[in-house]
This record gives C-alpha cells, sequence and structure tokens, in this order.
C-alpha cells in the first residue's frame, strides 16, 4: 500500500469520504458500509500476498514447515 502522507492536503479517498459522510446514514447502513470497505481492502491484501507468494515459490508445505518451526528463513 502506499506511503501515508504528512502533509495537511487529503488525499482523493479522503476528501470523497468526508463528501460521503456528509449524509447521516442510518446504523444498519453504517454497518453494511464498513463491511464494504473492510471486504474491500481484504481483496486487495489477499491479491497482493498472492502475488508475492507466486514469486517467492512457497506452496502448502512451506507453511507446514513455517508452523512446524522448520525452514524459518523468509526470503
Amino acid at each position: 500500500m502506499s506511503e501515508i502522507q504528512s502533509t495537511a492536503e487529503l488525499t482523493n479517498v479522503q476528501s470523497q469520504l468526508l463528501k460521503m459522510f456528509a449524509y447521516n446514514l442510518p446504523e444498519e447502513e453504517w454497518v453494511d458500509l464498513q463491511k464494504t470497505l473492510a471486504r474491500f481492502f481484504a481483496q486487495r491484501i489477499r491479491q497482493k500476498t498472492a502475488k508475492i507468494w507466486d514469486e517467492r515459490g512457497y506452496s502448502n508445505q512451506t507453511m507446514d514447515n513455517w508452523l512446524n518451526g522448520k525452514n524459518l528463513k523468509v526470503s
């Protein structure tokens, strides 16, 4: 993911979210929105980790070895 900006200027995402949140959503809709955002970011994480997993040639056996304390060196 990109680095957090240290300036006072808002990012495009922050600006749009502020506009969207100018509305007072009912609690049920707010919960749905939170779940939607969580799914969005979870999917991005899964895609990025899958890419790293494939690039490094990891397998289920790799994970089993890590879980059992074997071959803990991570490239």
